[in-house]
């Protein structure tokens, strides 16, 4: 049974780091294929090419027939609308998403400049996914003064009615969202105000919230709400709530609101994912955040964020990162320890299970810094030991889940192959939370 389990094959490419430039020379630049400096990205599958698109800040545009090998296209937008300049006094374009409506591709761009609210958000068309996308104007702006800063654009649907909504924000007041036309792609009032507020933080955390990204699950009949907490420059971390209603208001996974300020110990929102460090990873990884999340034509799920190398004083770029996500039986997300290569989910050979692992829980810190792997040793008999002193039983529950005890804790993870690209070779993986909604993450040493 052992040998029908499939696993991924080797990636045809490394996702290449370009080389820092020698002293007096200029930076090289990545090769066609790299997804280094990808930042923002916002994933879309088209329905009529059937490729994969990404749209990244500076109107980055990437396409990919897989989601592991992309190409690098021209930028999607060559510069902001004259009024958003005019507003903005800059021409930077940040964190696009996307939408079609009826034949019209719709790209919603934010313009500012770092750390100004003098911001907006404008809306550029075009008749293809790939672009170029023509800019039109407006569609909601900020200034000094104000609760909210327009940057960082979602759009979402209600499945219900068809109504359509613009999620925004960052820092300041927290994540907002205002009603869109959906005739014409700007807002539905021509002075909306800054509409209703989704989620926030409170000012010890600097009010450190962006980023929002709502997307349905038909199967759970909620609407997920993926936000990205802190800096992105150290410890940008992942957190989700869900509602039955579009507009709020969005709980975590134990009940407390989005909106909470009195969140003293940053264990509101359920993380999802934050920095990292395997035993085999000489550096590690930090600030994942600004995700964006695909469910597929053939309902698989996924999710898309940049993230960088650790570096203490977060002058790595950002690259891009693709999991593989997986849903537990309480309907919460949770995402493969390793960058997606093509692996599929299939029912787990328990003599597969025992061996060595490397082990990652995702429990929330002040602040959120860099989790180190710990030993985790499954036994054939059913037992185990974490870090050498931690006595765990084990036992399979389905033909994907593992249900680990230990003390008062019950944990239910997922296993699935993967490629692991700190040993570059194929390993198992498990994903899962305790019944405290703690994330967990594990990798096998070999397979």
């Amino acid at each position: 049974m052992a040998n029908e389990f499939l696993y991924p094959a080797e990636p045809l490419h490394p996702a290449a780091k370009p080389l820092p430039p020698k002293k007096g020379e200029q930076p090289v630049p990545p090769p066609a294929h790299s997804v280094w400096f990808t930042h923002d990205p916002a994933i879309y599958h088209d329905p009529v090419s059937k490729d994969y698109f990404l749209y990244c800040t500076e109107a980055k545009c990437l396409r990919s027939h897989d989601l592991i090998t992309w190409e690098t296209l021209e930028h999607a937008v060559k510069e902001p609308p004259a009024e958003a300049v005019s507003w903005t006094d800059s021409k930077a374009i940040w964190a696009p998403d996307i939408v079609k409506v009826g034949d019209e591709y719709r790209l919603y761009c934010s313009n500012s400049s770092f750390g100004s609210q003098k911001s907006c958000i404008f809306l550029a068309v075009s008749d293809r996914a790939e672009g170029p996308f023509t800019p039109k104007g407006i569609v909601f702006k900020s200034k000094p003064g104000m609760h909210v800063n327009a940057i960082d654009a979602n759009i979402v649907e209600d499945v219900r009615d068809g109504r359509q909504f613009l999620v925004y924000g960052s820092f300041w007041g927290g994540c907002h969202m205002v009603e869109l036309n959906k005739e014409t792609g700007y807002t539905l009032e021509e002075d909306p105000g800054e509409g209703i507020c989704v989620a926030c933080r409170p000012m010890w955390a600097d009010g450190a919230i962006e980023g929002p990204y709502i997307i349905y699950h038909p199967d759970t009949n909620y609407y997920y709400l993926f936000v990205s907490y802190a800096s992105l420059r150290s410890d940008y971390n992942i957190r989700v709530g869900r509602s039955r209603n579009i507009t709020g208001p969005y709980l975590d996974a134990n009940g407390r609101a989005m909106t909470d300020l009195t969140d003293d110990d940053n264990t509101v929102g359920y993380m999802l994912s934050c920095g990292y460090k395997f035993d085999m990873d000489p550096v590690g990884f930090m600030g994942p955040g600004h995700n964006s999340v695909l469910r597929d034509f053939d309902d698989n799920w996924y999710l898309v964020c940049h993230i960088r190398e650790h570096n203490f004083r977060g002058g790595e770029p950002s690259t891009l990162h693709i999991r593989k996500m997986l849903w537990t039986e309480d309907g919460w997300p949770v995402v493969s320890p390793e960058i997606y290569t093509g692996e599929t989910q299939q029912p787990m050979p328990i003599e597969l299970i025992p061996g060595e692992y490397e082990r990652i829980k995702l429990q929330p810190m002040v602040p959120q810094g860099m989790l180190n792997s710990v030993r985790m040793q499954f036994d054939a008999n059913g037992h185990g030991m974490m870090a050498h002193s931690i006595h765990f039983q084990w036992e399979m529950t389905d033909p994907y889940t593992v249900k680990v005890s230990y003390a008062n804790t019950t944990e239910y993870l997922k296993f699935l192959p993967a490629w692991d690209y700190e040993e570059w070779k194929p390993t198992l993986v498990f994903t899962g939370t305790d019944q405290k909604h703690i994330a967990i993450w594990g990798k096998k040493y070999s397979v």
